[in-house]
């Protein structure tokens, strides 16, 4: 590590310390920010001595990297990850400041920063798992960000990737690199209407994409999600998770694959380590209500994430809040509330909290959804019956619960 690295982290983490003790904020971010700044090439130098693992998708990003981090504990090597999903340049650099080398990194990446950072760290392993609309207004359309790490195949063909063969987006950008696909079944398909590779209109049927007028198409593999379960090479291996819905049968099915695959963990041996995740950066707490019951915090910051949420709310009775939020970190335009299935919830118990509470309320009016409006989340979910209560919340809403009562999570 050159000096000029070595005084950043120094003085980074001064940063950070500062930032904690004043209650600025937990210092991670301005930490990295430091390193950054002074050390331009600080990634790289930190990231000597590592195998680095890199994670990213529209949906589910922080959960199969701690998925995959845990099946990757149980090699004799150390891992660095950056599990509160600080995914940014300003988050990985201080992990990577504190990795035990020689070792494992296994880092979160958002979907923008990733084609940046692939050559700096190294990366041997991408792990993509989908691209769907998010933060339009931040984040442009889909079809930029699947072009952008396409690129990054195109340019780095023995790359080694774990990827969704589900979704034609994540199908496209990983093409031209040594992928090994999963099938992870087919479902929010509304921000994947044409084909990436010529703009035609894709064929969906069941379970799987084609486009009739220049036969790209999902790719045939033997990996495939199975209820419950993963086939990988033909051997079936139990996801038995902790974490509810079938997005985290996903997930643990990227987080297995990749461990498997390509770090050589025993497929069974990596799914054991995926069951023993309960919680993920306060993905799933639970929060006390006044009135002395509990509620489970889901987070879902798009269109896509909320679909998933819903129909497995649906399937699960239960009251629900839903708390909704339109700061920069939420993407300022909720009109996206309009192309969620909301109408799941009739006949559920059903409150309409935060800062955009009434936007929420005229939108399950609409889907004919009976609710009451309260905009605290906490308030909301004890002024709704049973004792199954649900609070879905956006980023920023989710955030302040989880500042609030992380630390009291196991």
């Amino acid at each position: 590590m050159t000096t000029r690295t070595r005084a950043a982290v120094t003085l980074g983490r001064a940063a950070g310390w500062l930032s904690r003790v004043t209650g600025r904020g937990q210092g991670a971010t301005i930490s990295g920010r430091v390193i950054n700044a002074l050390a331009p090439d600080a990634l790289g130098e930190l990231a000597t001595g590592l195998r680095v693992g890199l994670v990213s998708a529209t949906n589910g990003k922080t959960t199969t990297t701690r998925l995959l981090a845990a099946a990757v504990e149980t090699t004799a090597m150390p891992v660095a990850t950056n599990a509160t999903g600080a995914n940014l340049t300003s988050g990985i650099a201080p992990i990577l400041a504190r990795a035990a080398t020689p070792g494992l990194a296994v880092l979160e990446v958002d979907e923008r920063v990733l084609p940046r950072v692939v050559d700096p760290l190294r990366a041997e392993l991408l792990v993509l798992g989908n691209l769907s609309r998010d933060q339009l207004d931040r984040y442009g359309e889909v079809h930029a960000v699947g072009d952008a790490w396409r690129a990054v195949a195109e340019s780095h063909p023995d790359l080694r990737v774990v990827a969704n063969a589900s979704d034609p987006h994540v199908v496209w950008a990983a093409t031209p690199a040594k992928t090994t696909w999963v099938e992870l079944g087919l479902g929010w398909r509304s921000d994947a209407a044409t084909c990436p590779s010529c703009a035609a209109l894709l064929d969906w049927s069941t379970d799987r994409f084609d486009c009739a007028n220049c036969g790209f198409a999902q790719p045939a593999t033997p990996n495939r999600l199975d209820g419950d379960a993963l086939v990988l090479d033909g051997r079936r291996v139990p996801l038995r998770l902790r974490l509810p819905g079938r997005w985290n049968l996903a997930n643990a099915a990227l987080a297995v694959t990749a461990a498997a695959t390509h770090f050589g963990v025993d497929p069974e041996l990596a799914a054991e380590a995926a069951s023993s995740i309960a919680t993920v950066a306060g993905r799933y707490m639970t929060v006390p209500l006044a009135d002395g019951r509990a509620a489970r915090v889901l987070l879902a910051k798009n269109p896509a994430g909320w679909t998933e949420v819903l129909r497995h709310l649906s399937e699960h009775p239960g009251s629900v809040v839903i708390a909704v939020n339109a700061r920069v970190a939420d993407g300022k335009d909720p009109s996206w509330l309009w192309d969620v299935p909301y109408e799941l919830l009739r006949g559920s118990s059903v409150a309409a909290a935060g800062e955009r509470a009434l936007d929420v309320a005229v939108r399950l009016r609409y889907a004919e959804v009976e609710h009451l409006v309260e905009r605290d989340p906490l308030a909301a979910a004890s002024n709704l019956p049973g004792d199954e209560v649900h609070i879905v919340a956006s980023y920023t809403q989710f955030s302040a619960l989880f500042r609030r009562f992380g630390d009291t999570q196991a």
